[in-house]
């Protein structure tokens, strides 16, 4: 499995912290340096069943300056979210685990990234 953190954050240190505790295998992706694709989000988004909106930290400052609260929420718009999501990693939610079973959840408690361990 793989973990997409922003080391800054408590919650990525948390869920590591879990991961370390269980033994888990895993790989450390910072997502700020390696930057994911357009491609690399799309096929996140697909594992975890979600829209571009749904992992979008709209509260983030290049967020608010990019309007993107108002922005349209529909297929027509994904592209849009999916390349801002690109070029600004610091809004995609974090952290991220993509499970070996191919399905992936946000890590934000301890119960979803058990959830990842069981996959």
């Amino acid at each position: 499995m793989e973990i997409w953190i922003n080391p800054a954050c408590s919650k990525c240190r948390s869920a590591i912290g879990l991961l370390d505790a269980e033994g888990a295998e895993y790989t450390v992706r910072r997502y700020l340096e390696e930057v994911p694709s357009e491609d690399e989000i799309r096929d996140v988004l697909t594992r975890l069943g979600l829209e571009p909106w749904d992992i979008t930290r709209t509260a983030e400052a290049v967020a608010k300056e990019l309007g993107m609260k108002e922005w349209a929420r529909d297929d027509a718009s994904r592209d849009r979210w999916v390349r801002a999501l690109a070029e600004h990693p610091r809004l995609i939610q974090r952290p991220i685990i993509t499970a070996d079973d191919g399905t992936a959840v946000v890590a934000r408690t301890d119960e979803a990234v058990r959830d990842a361990l069981t996959r």
